[in-house]
């Protein structure tokens, strides 16, 4: 397994100062923003796309220190019921799907994206309640009628072009935990699957370790984020876990994103690996910085701290006591 780090954080950075500095950290590989939600910075598909001289000189940069590139990451919303909204988020999913065909990217990471409650709605409909039965007939229609088809579609265009989708399931989203992912990958194929993201998961109640068993038993994770989140207890207790507040209103919100270390110790880190090869995943364990207590170098440099001791990065190899 290598340790990673999604690249959108540095803002501040040219892409080649972005590489040294990720190199001397002992970081291994690098998550590339290619558009929507997390910009596209450093692989813009309009520029890349179909350009063997810029492809070769970012694959160089990257190569030259030692990094490759774990995923290419494009979180967007190509299910949302504005149809420009729908049609930039589309546009720019096809365009990175083939620009990881080019660079030889295996996986593209992003949302499933989230319908309105109906074909007239305009806006976005999380639907988390299965009373009154008006919901349950809305979310049918956005699975049947909108997300299968669509992702159908989406899912043979990326088995032609040899790439994987990697969903970060989150809250908002149609797909936002191990048995909406599992819905949709078997609704659609076997290119589907998870961007595993622990910080999702704990404040809905969902034990990381038995989200990974549960999708690695399917085969279902191809990418994985390394996030902590902290959960307010006292602020739990008076609103439980639902939270709308700013996330910069960090004493009055129930949970918050931290640094690795920051939220759960090493021991849970430690646990999350294990769980992880336990299922078959070597892949990339790739740092994305989301605290709000930390600048992105701190935060960056302590999560290296206590993840790099704790990777598995050799083969088991033959169990000779056994």
């Amino acid at each position: 397994m290598k340790l990673g780090v999604f690249a959108v954080l540095f803002q501040d950075k040219s892409f080649e100062e972005a590489l040294d500095y990720v190199a001397e950290l002992g970081i291994e590989a690098v998550e590339l923003g290619t558009g929507n939600y997390p910009g596209n910075q450093f692989a813009d598909p309009d520029t890349l796309l179909g350009n063997k001289e810029a492809q070769q000189k970012l694959k160089k940069a990257i190569a030259d220190r030692g990094l490759v590139i774990s995923a290419l990451s494009q979180h967007g919303e190509p299910l949302h019921p504005d149809p420009e909204i729908a049609k930039k988020s589309h546009e720019t999913w096809r365009k990175t799907l083939e620009l990881a065909e080019e660079l030889e990217v295996p996986i593209v990471n992003g949302f499933s994206g989230c319908p309105g409650g109906g074909p007239d709605d305009r806006t976005p409909n999380w639907i988390t309640v299965a009373w009154p039965p008006h919901f349950v007939e809305s979310l049918e229609w956005q699975w049947n009628e909108v997300a299968i088809p669509y992702w159908q579609r989406e899912h043979e265009e990326a088995v032609k072009r040899g790439v994987k989708i990697a969903f970060e399931a989150h809250p908002g989203m149609l797909v936002y935990n191990p048995a909406t992912l599992l819905r949709l990958r078997e609704a659609c194929g076997p290119n589907i699957g998870c961007n595993f993201d622990p910080s999702h998961f704990v404040w809905q109640g969902i034990e990381p370790i038995e989200a990974i068993r549960e999708l690695g038993k399917a085969g279902a994770i191809f990418h994985a984020h390394a996030k902590d989140i902290w959960l307010d207890k006292p602020n739990i207790a008076v609103n439980g876990v639902l939270d709308t507040k700013s996330y910069t209103e960090i004493p009055d919100r129930s949970w918050t994103f931290r640094t690795c270390g920051y939220g759960h110790g090493e021991h849970y880190w430690r646990e999350i690996v294990s769980a992880l090869r336990l299922y078959g995943y070597d892949h990339v364990l790739s740092i994305e910085h989301e605290d709000g207590l930390m600048s992105p170098g701190e935060g960056l440099s302590k999560a290296v701290k206590v993840l790099n001791p704790i990777l598995i990065n050799e083969p088991a190899g033959e169990m000779y006591w056994a």
